[in-house]
């Protein structure tokens, strides 16, 4: 009887633990507080330290993040690190040229002297992370105003970041959580040597392409490599021939066991943002309002830039980089859009808001201090809906433009030109900096394809906002060219120095003090000023008010919440800083009569094989791989080779990179993406429907040993098999 009677209770916390245990981005100091025992529960074979601690080598140390938005991992004890291809993508096409064409046939370090280094790149590893709520908000009180909580907040913040690394090499960051209920600082070790090496062709790296981006399946060798490099004390160096390869405390070792259905994984990085705490105002402003505009306007904008690098191949490196960005959120956003409204995310929190305002009724101290959010929530977005949707439009159809963000990056030029002071030779090093600004411009810039987003993306700017809302340059394309803006176009890319190398440097090889008056009168940058004008004067005092104001109320409500149901454990929205996800391999069924497998194979590499569509070109060699089945010990226990796997780890952007980690911490994956059916998760978490998608370290061995042969790099590596 009693065995049934524990068998019974077991049963029940399984279902509880399975209910909760997918969502959330835990952060890794309150680790052994909050998850550890659930995890062990799930599958955990480690210790907390093992995974966070600032006492001994851990899982913590090998953890990177990688540029300002992707994460990586260091798999040697030479600094080698792993991204995705896509995270690594704007460094292999800025090595890229029609001679040395890195996107399509990849790059390959055989040696460090080939490793090729990355002006600007960063990589940051936490040293350590503190709870600091106490001294920032020490001296704030709630008779404040938002202007006089914000001066002492930044002044405490200030003090704490310069005395935590006093007589240190290290870097400091204070981030606010729960919109600022809380607070936390980060210390970390920033490296800027960092050198790339090695790089699958984009017919793996991205084979698929945007068609299957966010999609499941995938069969995307989302890959690239690269080193961290120090100085010879093994610290933090800016480039040099002298430095050498950094020496970890920590390096993830990597397993070749694989995975099976329910196996416990945990995600570490550095997830960017969600914001799983938003009223259902929010939520209706952003998939109502603010992502059917930005669809609209990526959609022409990658209708043209697509049409173009289909017809030229020296189209397609120079603008390879921009059609992923641009692609990667906008599909983004309509599955976003297709999630909430199938998940009924409004009418959830409409739903939770009628209970929320039950609560704060129950007696007058809950009404004194809660009573009118919800209330003021409503009025602030009716308020700040059509101000963010006129942002919208200026950043995405007016600023977003290649020719007006270059020409108002020459605002400096005009402002040391018109100062008195400035020296001859102070002028002429500004002038020089411009010219080799240009020629990193041009080189990835292609006029008719620039000429016609331009004139498309205005014309759809024009035609969807009021005239009140309108620039004041459109006043002008109305009188001089009858709001064609075509024909404006015709007129801009003639007149402007902007829209040529040729014009450019011609401009800047005859320049002087007196003629930053022609930058004044070229017709892109008056557009560029006339965009930053009216945002600046019509759009962005109001907004930043309103954001001031909502980010007050949500602290508040964050507050509210959590008191609301102290029994429940909560999470903090991810804000680009360190955080543990765990789950479990796992299926799913995204529609009625449709259920998908949790890994795909190079099978279906070979199935999905045209080759008149760019996205699905099956490298020659990786066919004969396939064919001879010549996998080495990269094949899975089925015998066959898988490429991806998904499970049901809470994953956002900035994930991207991520190490895949089975229950004794082993690398079994790289996260790149997430389902379509799951990208709502930045605001609304789904068990069933969200999924992470990773690839499967052993097809990213199979690439660098089998197709690429750099025996090199795998000897490099720690690999259980």
């Amino acid at each position: 009887m009693k065995r049934i009677y524990f068998l019974i209770v077991a049963f029940i916390l399984s279902i509880q633990i399975s209910v909760k245990a997918d969502e959330g981005m835990w952060i890794p100091l309150l680790l052994e507080q909050l998850n550890y025992s659930e995890m062990q529960t799930l599958g955990l074979k480690l210790t907390a330290d093992e995974i966070y601690s600032i006492n001994q080598s851990c899982i913590k140390d090998a953890i990177v993040l990688f540029g300002g938005g992707c994460t990586a991992e260091i798999i040697s004890n030479e600094g080698l690190i792993l991204t995705n291809h896509h995270c690594g993508y704007s460094r292999i096409q800025s090595h890229s040229s029609l001679e040395f064409d890195y996107l399509t046939n990849g790059f390959w370090a055989r040696k460090k002297s080939e490793e090729l280094k990355n002006p600007g790149l960063k990589a940051t590893i936490l040293i350590r992370m503190e709870d600091v709520t106490a001294k920032v908000l020490e001296g704030v009180n709630n008779k404040m105003t938002e202007a006089e909580r914000k001066k002492i907040i930044s002044a405490n913040i200030s003090k704490i970041k310069k005395d935590a690394i006093k007589d240190t090499h290290y870097k400091s960051q204070i981030k606010a959580f729960d919109y600022g209920n809380e607070y936390y600082m980060f210390i970390s070790e920033v490296f800027t040597d960092i050198r790339l090496v090695g790089a699958p062709p984009s017919n793996i790296g991205k084979f698929g392409g945007d068609t299957d981006n966010w999609m499941w399946p995938r069969h995307t060798g989302d890959f690239s490599i690269f080193r961290i490099y120090a100085n010879k004390d093994n610290k933090p160096a800016d480039y040099s021939s002298e430095n050498v390869p950094y020496k970890p405390k920590y390096h993830l070792p990597i397993s070749l066991k694989g995975y099976d259905k329910n196996d416990f994984t945990f995600v570490f990085g550095y997830p960017g943002r969600t914001q799983q705490y938003l009223t259902s105002y929010a939520v209706k402003m952003i998939t109502q309002l603010e992502n059917p505009a930005k669809i609209k306007i990526r959609e022409k904008k990658l209708e043209i830039i697509h049409g173009y690098m289909n017809q030229s191949d020296k189209v397609r490196i120079q603008y390879s980089a921009k059609a992923a960005g641009t692609a990667n959120y906008w599909k983004k956003m309509i599955g976003e859009n297709r999630g909430i409204k199938k998940l009924d995310a409004i009418n959830k929190k409409e739903t939770f808001e009628k209970e929320f305002y039950k609560w704060t009724n129950k007696d007058k101290k809950l009404q004194h201090h809660y009573g009118n959010l919800l209330d003021e929530f409503n009025k602030t977005y009716e308020t700040l809906s059509p101000l963010n949707l006129s942002f919208d439009y200026f950043y995405e159809a007016g600023y977003g433009l290649d020719i007006v963000r270059y020409a108002n990056k020459f605002r400096k030029l005009i402002e040391v030109s018109q100062n008195k002071t400035t020296t001859e030779s102070k002028l002429n090093e500004l002038i020089e900096n411009y010219k080799k600004g240009a020629k990193g411009y041009f080189k990835n810039y292609y006029q008719p394809l620039d000429k016609k987003v331009f004139s498309a993306l205005l014309q759809i700017y024009y035609n969807d906002l009021g005239k009140d809302k309108h620039p004041d340059i459109f006043k002008f394309v109305e009188k001089k060219f009858d709001g064609d803006f075509s024909k404006y176009a015709d007129y801009v890319y003639k007149k402007s120095v902007f829209s040529s190398e040729e014009k450019m440097l011609n401009f800047l090889n005859n320049y002087n003090a007196k003629k930053y008056k022609n930058i004044l009168k070229d017709p892109a940058y008056k557009l560029a000023s006339s965009l930053i004008k009216n945002y600046v004067n019509n759009i962005l005092p109001e907004i930043s008010l309103l954001k001031s104001k909502l980010d007050s109320l949500q602290r508040v409500y964050v507050k509210a919440i959590k008191e609301m149901s102290p029994e429940k454990r909560y999470y903090y929205d991810a804000n680009s800083t360190l955080r543990i996800a765990y789950g479990k391999v796992d299926d799913y069924k995204p529609k009625d009569g449709v259920q998908y497998e949790y890994f795909t194979t190079l099978e279906g590499i070979i199935e999905k094989e045209n080759p008149q569509i760019y996205d699905y070109v099956v490298e020659k060699k990786l066919k004969e791989l396939y064919t001879t089945k010549n996998y080495g010990k990269y094949a899975d226990k089925d015998g066959q080779m898988h490429v991806c796997f998904i499970a049901s780890n809470h994953t956002t952007g900035g994930n991207s990179g991520s190490p895949v980690l089975n229950s004794e911490g082993q690398l079994i994956g790289i996260n790149f993406d997430r389902n379509w059916e799951g990208t709502m998760s930045d605001i609304m978490y789904d068990p069933d429907q969200c999924r992470n998608i990773s690839l499967d370290i052993r097809y990213c061995l199979f690439i660098i040993d089998k197709f690429a042969g750099a025996s090199n790099l795998i000897e490099e590596l720690t690999i259980i098999e």
